[in-house]
């Protein structure tokens, strides 16, 4: 029996998943799994990274699974021929596939396109302008294990650092960077931090927590330009301010990556439209993880990212070829260092038209909790400091079942629903 070709554009976390969980699930000798990487690396966890960085991990995050599937590192694939059924790679091999899985996932947004680097003129000592230089040294992002090396090299040669975002990201990279003895800066431009996913209440219990550990914190500022020579010097602000740095982070969120998908004629919003079957709109061609958009939704997350995988696997493996891919729930987990925090579901608004909500805060201990609920049913919840009943809330949210009759006992007692 000729096993039947997947080849898979991508070497991350979705891609390993899949390779992993299809071969799992296919008969001996049933599929032949290819996965083409852009890194020079086998597939890894990416959610790792700040652990290198904080010298947690060695160089090499900790790798991932594929199931026996063959790995083709450091080999992009660039272009795609659907029709044909054919891929050709960055070394100009031309291969075949029965099925192609796009896994492309997510590039780091640069810094906006209205903070284009200035010369600060205060550092060019009187030179004209032709000769200044647009900052590169000092200037990073934290997506891959080469970012993470690069950063981890520049720490040693920084006097004070600024991260820029104050996502999950921007506030775990800021954590580790003051753990390594630097002064840091974390800037946001939104008026709390991790503003898609916690309310200001839990934000100002995060924001505390940073500066406890040595992180300054501003928010509500926009950078418009990064200013200095060969090296960065600083940052100015859309209010005319100006700070002095010469290591800066910029984790503003990513893209999906998608000119892949564009160029081979495939329809592409935000991310490379998938039905429920994660099928892409030309035969043969499915898309999964942070590059893929489900029902006008790209997760970006890894949680949605092993949930459309698994179900890929079982359709392509055969095991259960009606699977559907129905979304995922919105959820996040940060536990970094002494940074607790969770948020299921939507939290971020104030309780609207027939919700409700449920708060403890303890300013001592440093913990916030709160639900939102709408009826017997949970809209959301936020924990920060104390992830007591954080199992048993996603489980809630996840199945929209009735909540207890006193549902602050999920708050306070862990394992109230066993």
């Amino acid at each position: 029996m000729t096993p039947r070709r997947i080849a898979v554009a991508g070497a991350g976390m979705a891609a390993a998943r899949f390779a992993h969980q299809a071969l799992g699930l296919a008969g001996p000798g049933e599929l032949e799994i290819t996965l083409y990487g852009r890194e020079p690396h086998a597939p890894y966890n990416r959610a790792l990274l700040t652990g290198v960085l904080a010298g947690r991990y060695g160089p090499a995050a900790p790798g991932l699974p594929t199931g026996g599937a063959v790995v083709r590192a450091g080999t992009e694939v660039t272009a795609l021929d659907p029709a044909a059924r054919t891929l050709r790679t960055a070394t100009g091999e031309t291969a075949r596939y029965d099925a192609l899985v796009l896994a492309t996932g997510a590039a780091p947004l640069p810094p906006p396109a209205s903070a284009a680097p200035v010369a600060d003129r205060r550092e060019t000592n009187g030179r004209p302008a032709a000769e200044r230089h647009t900052p590169r040294r000092g200037v990073h992002v934290l997506r891959s294990l080469a970012d993470a090396a690069r950063l981890t090299g520049d720490v040693p040669l920084a006097r004070r650092a600024t991260v820029v975002g104050g996502g999950a990201l921007g506030v775990d990279a800021a954590r580790v960077l003051a753990e390594r003895g630097l002064p840091v800066r974390l800037v946001h431009r939104a008026p709390h931090l991790m503003n898609r996913h916690l309310d200001a209440g839990a934000a100002a219990v995060v924001r505390r927590g940073l500066e406890a550990a040595g992180v300054t914190v501003t928010t509500g500022h926009e950078v418009t330009a990064l200013l200095g020579g060969r090296r960065v010097t600083g940052l100015a602000f859309a209010d005319g301010g100006r700070h002095t740095t010469d290591l800066v982070v910029f984790a503003q969120g990513v893209r999906p990556r998608t000119r892949l998908a564009r160029a081979a004629g495939l329809t592409v919003r935000d991310g490379v439209v998938v039905d429920d079957t994660l099928a892409a709109s030309a035969p043969g061609v499915y898309a999964i993880g942070d590059c893929a958009e489900h029902r006008g939704v790209v997760h970006g997350r890894a949680e949605a990212a092993w949930a459309q995988a698994d179900v890929l696997a079982a359709r392509l493996s055969g095991a259960r070829p009606d699977a559907r891919y129905a979304g995922s729930p919105r959820y996040l987990r940060l536990s970094a260092g002494g940074l607790q925090i969770a948020a299921i579901g939507d939290c971020t608004g104030d309780a609207g038209p027939h919700t409700d909500s449920v708060h403890l805060a303890d300013a001592t201990r440093g913990t916030y909790k709160k639900l939102l609920l709408r009826g017997d049913r949970l809209v959301g919840a936020v924990l920060v400091g104390d992830l007591t009943g954080v199992a048993d809330l996603t489980a809630v949210h996840e199945r929209s079942e009735p909540l207890p009759r006193d549902p602050l006992h999920l708050l306070t007692t862990e394992g109230a629903l066993q």
